[in-house]
């Protein structure tokens, strides 16, 4: 099936104004998204949106560090340079990372602690898009394998994150990264659709548990990368650079009144003003988060 380049932009669409690429309220380098200070972690660093959009964006920051996990070293000791190149005020730790994996997250934030006591920012960006196929025919292995390490390395990653915290009180930031396959079905991708579900699912427990603490499911837009399956290629036209701006101005809130997108569903698509203009109407109503699409309780049956 072929779709319209603005397919999804349209079928997802909940403000009025949408963005393809890095607008003005996003801009990275502006005084107002400062993370001065900060220490950011990013997985999934070594390439992708990782590496090509919210590296450099956080980057434009100017944070006090970029802590830059994936597997592979080589990649990130390129990423780190271009980092130093751009940007020298600011410092980069390469940590190659399985995320999947207890003991290597465990390693990972010994050096955090270490050398910085302590992250801000968590972008939980990291993931795999690789069993395509119906349910009946979908190789186990290969299902499994992507639900281990997009579920099981985004808990490990937001656990341990939280536990660093020097306590419940301490200010920070996770963004986790979802897509409109966390609440639309898609054939032939169950593997994803559940994991990017369950991104959602953990920033909405992050939230409701950590009152200090802005957790929200973002979704990228739809951005050509190496993991752009072919049915999708038509339609990825957003930018790294927007994802990566959204990011930056999700990660700058202060203040309670700001957390009205925590625990919730973002698109990169959308506007940002035209969100913070429709704030009351999204705590209100409970929209943008994961419900069952059914009126329940007992007293809609009392007369």
């Amino acid at each position: 099936m072929a779709f319209a380049p603005d397919h999804f932009v349209k079928a997802q669409q909940f403000v009025p104004t949408t963005h393809r690429d890095r607008y003005a309220a996003i801009e990275p380098s502006q005084p107002t998204l400062s993370q001065k200070g900060k220490v950011v972690i990013i997985t999934g660093a070594s390439q992708g949106l990782g590496a090509r959009g919210f590296v450099p964006s956080f980057a434009a920051t100017g944070p006090k560090a970029i802590v830059l996990v994936a597997r592979t070293a080589e990649k990130l000791r390129q990423v780190a340079e271009s980092v130093a190149k751009s940007y020298p005020s600011v410092e980069t730790l390469c940590v190659p990372t399985d995320i999947a994996d207890p003991a290597s997250v465990t390693s990972l934030f010994d050096k955090i602690k270490v050398k910085y006591g302590h992250a801000d920012v968590l972008i939980n960006n990291a993931g795999i898009f690789q069993a395509i196929a119906p349910v009946r025919d979908v190789d186990q292995q290969s299902w499994w394998d992507e639900l281990t390490l997009n579920i099981r390395g985004n808990f490990l990653m937001t656990q341990s994150f939280l536990r660093l915290l020097p306590s419940p009180e301490t200010p920070a930031k996770i963004i986790t990264l979802t897509t409109g396959a966390a609440y639309e079905v898609f054939p032939a991708l169950s593997a994803y659709g559940l994991s990017k579900q369950a991104a959602l699912t953990l920033m909405t427990y992050v939230d409701a548990e950590n009152p200090n603490v802005v957790a929200v499911g973002l979704h990228p837009g739809v951005v050509m990368t190496d993991m752009t399956i072919d049915a999708f290629k038509s339609v990825a036209l957003d930018t790294p650079e927007l994802v990566g701006g959204i990011g930056t101005w999700l990660a700058a809130w202060e203040g309670p009144s700001r957390k009205f997108l925590s625990g919730r569903f973002v698109s990169s698509n959308w506007d940002v003003e035209d969100l913070l203009a429709k704030s009351d109407e999204i705590e209100k109503e409970g929209l943008l988060k994961m419900t069952l699409n059914a009126k329940l309780g007992h007293e809609q049956f009392i007369k």
